[in-house]
C-alpha cells in the first residue's frame, strides 16, 4: 500500500513568506521568553532607615550596578512604600481605568520596582495594553519619526528625501552612515533639507557617540537617541559602559541645548547572550527604569533591532507593546520603534503596528523610511517609501492620526527641488565638492540612489573630514544660504540654534511647530479620560487626513460617456409573447439611456450586439424589452421570462451583471448567474445568448465558463454602488415593461 500523498495546500504555504523566518518555543533559560519568565524576580523592595536594603529578590550586598543605580537614582522612596503595597491587580485596573488620571499613575510609577512594573504589564491583554497606551502617552497628539539614508551617501537625495520627509508631517528625520567619514555631509544635507521642507524639525545623525556630540555642538543636528542601555550587567560591561556613563553622556547633550533619547528594547540581551535566564519584559523594564533614573527626557523601545528576535517567541508582539507602556507609565516620551524589519509576512507587520498606531505614541515610528528599503541603510525599514499610500489609506480608515500628512505631487516635487538646490548651493558657498545639476535633477524626481549619478566618494569624505577641521557650524550654513539667496532656510537653520538656546525642546515629547514654538508633554499634555476626552482626530486635521491624492469625489465616477443611446424605447407595453423559439433580452431600467457601458467599459450597444447574435447563431429569436420596475437582475431577468414566448430571458442590469432565468422558477432562483461582470467579454455575453436560446429550444446545454477574480470586490464595490444608485434612480414603481428596439 502506497504511503498518502502530502498537502498540496500544505507545501504552498511552506513556500510563503512568512515561512522565511524561524518560530521557536520559548527558551527561558536562554532569555527567549517574552514575559513572565520562571526566573524573573518576585517584585520586593525593602527599605531600612532611608535605606534600600533588598530589591526584586537581592540583598543590598548581591545589587548589580542596575541595582545600585536604580536605588541612587531611580526610586521615589517617598511614595514606594504606597505603590508596592498596592496589589498587582489593582494597578493593572488603574492603568485601564478612564477615571484614574495620568497624573496618578506616574506619580505611583516612581515608587515601583522593575518587577513590580514588568508583572502587573504582564497582566494585560493586548487591547488593555492599548488602552493604557492611550492614556499614558505624555503629549496630547502622536507624532512621527523618519529615516533618510541612502546607499550611495548622495547629499542631494538626502536633502530632497528630508524636505518631502518634513513637508510630510514628520517632526523628526535620522539619517545614518555607510562609512563613518561621511557623517559631517549627510548631517548637513539633512539639516538643509529638513528646514527646506518645515521649519522646526529635529534631526540627528547615527553615528559614534563623539562624532554624534561634536556635530551637535556645532548646531549640525539637535537630537540624539544612539545612547543604549540594557537590562543586565554583563551587557554594559560588554560595551564598556554603565549607567552612570550614560547618564553622564545624556547630561552632556542636554547641558548644549540637545534633546536626547536613550534607546532600548526587548531581545537584546538575549541576542548579546547575556539575559541570565529572564524574561525580554522583565529586562526591558530595567531598561526604562534606568532611563527614567537617568533623567533622560524619552526612550526609543519597541524592540527596535531586534524585533524579529522577538517575534520568533510566543507573545513577542505584546511583549513589546508592553514595553511601550513601561515606558510612557515612567513619563518618558516614547519612540515605539516599528522602524526595523520585524517579519516577511505583510499581515505580520501590520498586525504588530496596530498596538502603537491606535492607541498612538509620542513618535510611531522611529522611523519611517522615507525612501526605497533598497536605500535604507539602517538595515531596511519596515515601512518604507512605498508604503506610503498604505499608512495614509490605514490613518482614514481608522480615523487615527498616525503622524504622517497626505501631500500632492506637484508639493512634493517643489520642495525637493528646492532642497536639493539648496544643498547645492551649501556645497558650493563652503568649498565642498560640487552638486551638479543632474543630481539636482534625479534627487528632486528619480526612484531612488540607483538613478543618482555617481560622485567621487573619496573626495567626500576628505571633503568632510576637512570640515570639520575647520570648524564649520550651522551657523555657517546659515550664512552660505543667505547669500546664495535661500533666505527661508537660512531663517529656519538660524530658527534651530535659538531653540538650542532656549532649549524648551528638552522638555518630554517635545516637537517644534514652523512657526517656532515647542509643544510637549508640559504645555501639550495627554488628557485622555475616557470617550471625548484627549486628543481627538476632528476638525481640519481630520479633513486634511481625509485628502488623500488617490481618493477621487463620487460624483466624477459612473458619468455617461459619449456613446450614442444603445437602443430607443418604443414606449408601448410589453406583452406575453406566443413564439416558442423567443428569448426575451431584459435590460435594466437605465441600460442603454442613463448608463451607457458595463462596469470594465464595454459599450452597451456592443453587449446588445452580442447577446443577439448569440441567441440568433443558436436558432432563437431575440426580442429587447426594459423593465422598469425593478433594479434587481433577478427580478429583470424573471419579469423577462414571463413576458417570453418560451418563457426564457437573459436579464441585463447597466453595470453587466446578466442572469439567465425561466418563468417557471422563483425570482431569486435561475438556470445561470453571471455575477463576475468585471471579468466578462464580448464572447461572454454572446455565449449567454447561445445558452439562453439553448434552453428556450430545449436542447441539453452546459454552463457558461466563469473565471473568478477575488480582489474584484474590493477593487469595484465602490464603483458597483455608484452604478447601481444610477440603475435603481431609473426605477419606475409598478410600471410595466415596454418593448425596444436596436439603434441604428
Amino acid at each position: 500500500m502506497s504511503e498518502p500523498a502530502g498537502s498540496a495546500r500544505f507545501a504552498a504555504r511552506a513556500g510563503s513568506d512568512l515561512r522565511r523566518e524561524l518560530l521557536v518555543e520559548s527558551w527561558p533559560e536562554l532569555g527567549l521568553v517574552a514575559a513572565n519568565g520562571p526566573a524573573d524576580p518576585s517584585p520586593e523592595l525593602v527599605v531600612v532607615d532611608g535605606a534600600v536594603t533588598r530589591l526584586d529578590g537581592r540583598a543590598a550586598a548581591d545589587f548589580d550596578v542596575i541595582d545600585r543605580f536604580l536605588v541612587a537614582h531611580g526610586l521615589d522612596l517617598a511614595v514606594a512604600e504606597e505603590a508596592m503595597a498596592l496589589p498587582d491587580e489593582r494597578l493593572a485596573r488603574m492603568l485601564v481605568d478612564v477615571d484614574v488620571p495620568r497624573d496618578e499613575l506616574v506619580r505611583l510609577a516612581r515608587g515601583l520596582t522593575p518587577a513590580k512594573l514588568a508583572r502587573v504589564a504582564g497582566m494585560l491583554d493586548p487591547v488593555e495594553l492599548m488602552m493604557a497606551l492611550k492614556k499614558l502617552r505624555a503629549r496630547r497628539d502622536p507624532g512621527n519619526q523618519a529615516h533618510v539614508t541612502n546607499l550611495k551617501e548622495s547629499p542631494a537625495l538626502l536633502a530632497a528625501d528630508a524636505a518631502e520627509a518634513a513637508r510630510r508631517g514628520f517632526d523628526e528625520l535620522e539619517t545614518t552612515v555607510g562609512v563613518a567619514r561621511y557623517a559631517p555631509l549627510n548631517a548637513l544635507a539633512l539639516l538643509v533639507g529638513s528646514q527646506t521642507g518645515r521649519p522646526g524639525v529635529m534631526t540627528q545623525c547615527a553615528v559614534e557617540e563623539r562624532r554624534n556630540l561634536e556635530l551637535a555642538i556645532r548646531g549640525l543636528v539637535t537630537y540624539a537617541e544612539t545612547l543604549s542601555v540594557y537590562g543586565t550587567e554583563p551587557v554594559f560591561a560588554d560595551g564598556d559602559d554603565t549607567p552612570w556613563s550614560k547618564a553622564f553622556l545624556a547630561s552632556a547633550y542636554a547641558s548644549r541645548g540637545v534633546k536626547v533619547r536613550f534607546t532600548s528594547g526587548t531581545g537584546s540581551e538575549a541576542l548579546m547572550g547575556f539575559a541570565q535566564g529572564h524574561s525580554m519584559l522583565y529586562l526591558e523594564s530595567r531598561c526604562v527604569s534606568i532611563v527614567r533614573a537617568a533623567g533622560a527626557q524619552g526612550v526609543q523601545n519597541g524592540s527596535i533591532s531586534c524585533v524579529a528576535l522577538v517575534l520568533a517567541v510566543p507573545g513577542g508582539t505584546r511583549a513589546i507593546l508592553a514595553e511601550n507602556v513601561l515606558a510612557a507609565w515612567l513619563d518618558l516620551e516614547v519612540a515605539s520603534g516599528n522602524d526595523a524589519i520585524s517579519s516577511h509576512s505583510a499581515i505580520r507587520k501590520t498586525a504588530k503596528l496596530m498596538g502603537q498606531f491606535l492607541p498612538g505614541t509620542d513618535f510611531v515610528t522611529s522611523g519611517y523610511s522615507v525612501m526605497p528599503r533598497s536605500d535604507n541603510t539602517f538595515g531596511g525599514g519596515n515601512y518604507d517609501a512605498d508604503d506610503i499610500d498604505e499608512w495614509l489609506t490605514i490613518q482614514r480608515d481608522w480615523q487615527v492620526d498616525g503622524g504622517i500628512d497626505p501631500v500632492a505631487e506637484g508639493e512634493v516635487l517643489r520642495v525637493r527641488e528646492r532642497a536639493a538646490r539648496a544643498v547645492q548651493a551649501v556645497f558650493a558657498e563652503l568649498g565642498l565638492p560640487s552638486v551638479t545639476d543632474a543630481e539636482v535633477a534625479v534627487a528632486t524626481s528619480g526612484h531612488s540612489s540607483r538613478d543618482m549619478p555617481d560622485r567621487d566618494r573619496a573626495a567626500d569624505v576628505e571633503a568632510a573630514d576637512e570640515l570639520l577641521a575647520r570648524g564649520v557650524s550651522a551657523l555657517d550654513v546659515a550664512l552660505a544660504l543667505d547669500r546664495r539667496g535661500f533666505v527661508e532656510v537660512a531663517e529656519a537653520v538660524v530658527g534651530m540654534l535659538r531653540q538650542r538656546i532656549a532649549a524648551d525642546y528638552l522638555q518630554t515629547a517635545a516637537v517644534i511647530e514652523p512657526d517656532g514654538l515647542v509643544r510637549s508633554a508640559v504645555n501639550d499634555p495627554n488628557a485622555y479620560l475616557g470617550p471625548g476626552t484627549g486628543y481627538r482626530l476632528e476638525g481640519e486635521r481630520w479633513e486634511l487626513l481625509q485628502a488623500l491624492p488617490h481618493v477621487v469625489d463620487p460624483r466624477q465616477l459612473a458619468s455617461t460617456n459619449g456613446e450614442i443611446r444603445a437602443i430607443v424605447d418604443t414606449h408601448e407595453t410589453a406583452r406575453r409573447g406566443d413564439d416558442a423559439t423567443e428569448v426575451v433580452v431584459a435590460l435594466g431600467p437605465a441600460f442603454g439611456d442613463e448608463l451607457r457601458e458595463t462596469i470594465n467599459g464595454l459599450p452597451h450597444g456592443e453587449v446588445l450586439d452580442a447577446v443577439l447574435e448569440g441567441v440568433r447563431e443558436a436558432g432563437g429569436s431575440p426580442r429587447l424589452v426594459r423593465i422598469r420596475r425593478a433594479a434587481d437582475v433577478a427580478f429583470i431577468a424573471h419579469d423577462g421570462a414571463v413576458l417570453s414566448g418560451s418563457g426564457i430571458a437573459l436579464g441585463l442590469q447597466s453595470k453587466g451583471t446578466a442572469v439567465i432565468h425561466r418563468a417557471d422558477l422563483q425570482p431569486l432562483d435561475n438556470l445561470e448567474l453571471f455575477g463576475m461582470s468585471p471579468l466578462y467579454t464580448l464572447e461572454s455575453y454572446r455565449a449567454m445568448g447561445r445558452n439562453a436560446a439553448g434552453y428556450a429550444l430545449g436542447r441539453r446545454v452546459g454552463p457558461v465558463p466563469t473565471e473568478l477574480d477575488n480582489f474584484a470586490r474590493a477593487k469595484l464595490i465602490v464603483l458597483t454602488t455608484l452604478l447601481h444608485a444610477r440603475e435603481a434612480a431609473a426605477v419606475v414603481p409598478g410600471a410595466p415593461a415596454v418593448e425596444l428596439a436596436r439603434s441604428s
